[in-house]
């Protein structure tokens, strides 16, 4: 005998306890899903390009670190693209990083200084910027900077012994004399006052770059 389409004898109400089957959570629509990507996107590349513009600038103020080491001098362009790479991610910090670079050798003339810099942005915001995006809090900002830090020395120093005796002519024996002496503790230093720097940026503008706030207090 068939059975009847409308009979509903067969649903049966759950007994005390049982366990209930899960309820799938209802997927955003195609139109909003678009519209939020669109939003954020633009977002994105808004505060990119301003803070590439505010790291031009930045790159023009210069003040020599080490007593007696006048040619090395700092400036303050990397903290732009590390707050960049913290609130948006690595490509995004590389990418306003290597913007200003471009752009500042551009201006000054210095295309290889424009490499090496590029060379250090990519050591001290990648790393930066990866180890934050997985760990959203102080410590893993700390030790993100860290071995931002670190690569960026390496970056510099491989960036003298490969791009200073090519282009300007310096003997390599006396890039590598000046190594320990003088790279080490200037890039070492440089990079500390980038971290700081960061740090202290990010946390008092992170609310206003990104929608909402996403790092969680330091463990």
């Amino acid at each position: 005998m068939a059975k009847n389409p409308t009979d509903y004898s067969e649903l049966q109400t759950p007994a005390p306890g049982a366990p209930k089957e899960p309820i799938a959570p209802k997927a955003p629509t195609a139109q909003a899903t678009l519209a939020n990507t669109n939003r954020w996107s633009t977002r994105t590349l808004v505060t990119i390009a301003l803070l590439c513009a505010i790291s031009v600038p930045l790159s023009f103020v210069e003040f020599p670190l080490l007593p007696g080491v006048t040619w090395l001098k700092y400036d303050a362009s990397a903290m732009p693209a590390l707050v960049c790479g913290f609130a948006f991610g690595p490509a995004a910090g590389l990418a306003c990083g290597i913007v200003s670079c471009i752009a500042h050798g551009i201006l000054m003339a210095d295309f290889t200084g424009a490499l090496m810099n590029i060379m250090v942005i990519v050591g001290i915001v990648a790393p930066s910027a990866i180890v934050y995006k997985r760990n959203r809090t102080f410590k893993g900002a700390a030790i993100g900077l860290a071995l931002g830090v670190l690569g960026a020395m390496v970056m510099a120093v491989l960036g003298n012994l490969l791009l200073t005796p090519a282009w300007l002519g310096v003997p390599f024996e006396a890039v590598v004399a000046m190594i320990v002496p003088v790279l080490i503790p200037f890039n070492l230093l440089k990079g500390l006052l980038n971290a700081v720097l960061t740090v202290v940026v990010y946390k008092a503008v992170s609310n206003l770059i990104t929608p909402e706030k996403r790092q969680v207090k330091g463990r």
